[in-house]
């Protein structure tokens, strides 16, 4: 495979957004602190509110700068109106070496356990995924960042190996924590409604080389106080109503199948909502068809013949079942 390359830094590009999130902690209700070894960490949900441009922001740290993500108030689901655009023009990069949750992270056992998966530009530097051996990107910063999908704080011995691990200093790395029950999290989570695609299209082989710039929409849930539901409904925003346009080089029988593969209802275990899936696998994520995770419905265009092909389709009602909505 051709493999994918980046100049410059992602982590260095990242901080400037990193800090002007916390320059307006206040008016974003976020909290940042010092932990006692010097890393920083950026509350948006656990201890505070957080908002809904908060998980904005954060989505575009997770891309490492290398995306733009905008709230809108129309859509394409009838009578739901708040939604999110996600684009960019170098969507590899910035969706699979950046934003995508691959870097697994965990701490102790039992009851007292940690587990959290990274996004964010710091696993460039960690490098503990075999994904980068098709992106080939590198970062020599001295700083990194991280975006945790937690609801607690994690233990210092973690952040002290998160940074040993991407060779920076303690008090250089920078850690935002989005529990998904929280607006900056369920925001932040359905940003990643072209990351998904492009992950698809990864396993299906095709590539990525060839995926030349993309855009993504879909509609943002309401708050749900449980893991679990919140969870659900994050994932069926997706599932359900996701819709992700992608522009590509190479030849139509290539553009034409990844078309036709990408939507999530081309999953064995399409057709129910997410949290009901989850549970009948006995709340294991290892037992879903991988293939399930992807956007409703997505239109491939290819840049070399002006062609455009397109499949899948917008699930109006088991969106709104999901959403717990009756119009």
């Amino acid at each position: 495979m051709a493999q994918l390359t980046s100049t410059g830094s992602l982590n260095r590009d990242t901080l400037r957004l990193v800090d002007a999130l916390i320059a307006d902690a206040a008016s974003l209700r976020l909290v940042a602190q010092r932990l006692d070894n010097g890393v920083l960490v950026v509350d948006a949900g656990i201890a505070c509110q957080g908002s809904l441009e908060a998980g904005r922001r954060i989505a575009e740290i997770c891309m490492g700068g290398q995306g733009h993500v905008a709230l809108q108030a129309a859509g394409t689901v009838s009578g739901w109106s708040t939604n999110i655009t996600v684009h960019s023009n170098n969507p590899v990069i910035a969706c699979l070496g950046s934003q995508y949750a691959g870097w697994s992270l965990s701490h102790g056992e039992g009851k007292q356990a940690f587990h959290a998966l990274g996004s964010g530009p710091g696993r460039i530097l960690a490098r503990k995924e075999k994904l980068y051996e098709h992106l080939e990107l590198n970062d020599n910063a001295g700083c990194a960042t991280l975006v945790l999908e937690v609801d607690k704080l994690p233990p210092l011995a973690l952040t002290e190996k998160i940074a040993s691990d991407c060779g920076v200093a303690p008090e250089q790395l920078r850690l935002i924590l989005t529990p998904t029950c929280s607006l900056a999290g369920s925001t932040q989570v359905v940003a990643r409604v072209l990351e998904v695609a492009l992950h698809k299209a990864h396993e299906l082989g095709f590539s990525l080389i060839d995926i030349v710039d993309g855009m993504a929409t879909a509609p943002l849930p309401p708050p749900a106080p449980d893991f679990l539901q919140a969870m659900g409904r994050t994932n069926d925003a997706i599932l359900f109503a996701g819709q992700v346009h992608l522009f590509v080089s190479g030849d139509d029988a290539a553009a034409e199948a990844l078309a036709d593969s990408l939507p999530s209802s081309s999953s064995k275990d399409y057709g129910r909502p997410f949290a009901e899936v989850f549970k009948a696998y006995e709340y294991d994520f290892f037992k879903i068809d991988p293939m399930l995770f992807s956007p409703a419905r997505t239109l491939v265009s290819n840049i070399n013949t002006g062609r455009s092909f397109t499949s899948g389709q917008i699930d109006q009602q088991l969106l709104l079942d999901s959403f717990g909505v009756t119009l």
